[in-house]
């Protein structure tokens, strides 16, 4: 069965620097994208960052570009996202997740996935 493992959240102060991971389990994803997201005002979740097959393109929500990464490494069927320059309002239950389908076309948004990680907490305080 496929499972999304998360990990890399905690605490940490305004500027600091945090790394997330999700191991992606059950099937290969390397032709599938990969996402980030977390809850926002006026829908479930948000998309922070996605990533298609071998990494040929990636999407950043404006509110982190320029300051968050994602990654990938289809050998270990991971997922990462490097959060630098981490200010409050990025505090938030972070959520990974694998669109089900090999080159999917909606990999910008949260319904073009289909399997989801439990979230990791990411606190940044001020």
């Amino acid at each position: 069965q496929v499972q999304l493992v998360e990990s890399g959240g905690g605490l940490v102060q305004a500027g600091g620097s945090l790394r997330l991971s999700c191991a992606a389990s059950g099937r290969t994803f390397s032709r599938n994208a990969m996402g980030w997201f977390r809850p926002a005002p006026g829908t479930e979740r948000e998309t922070v960052a996605a990533i298609t097959w071998r990494s040929f393109n990636t999407y950043y929500a404006d509110a982190v570009k320029g300051r968050f990464t994602i990654s990938r490494d289809d050998a270990t069927n991971t997922v990462y996202l490097q959060m630098n320059s981490l200010k409050p309002e990025d505090t938030a239950v972070y959520y990974c997740a694998v669109d089900g389908k090999a080159l999917g076309s909606s990999w910008r948004e949260p319904v073009g996935y289909d399997y989801w990680g439990q979230g990791t907490q990411v606190t940044v305080s001020s």
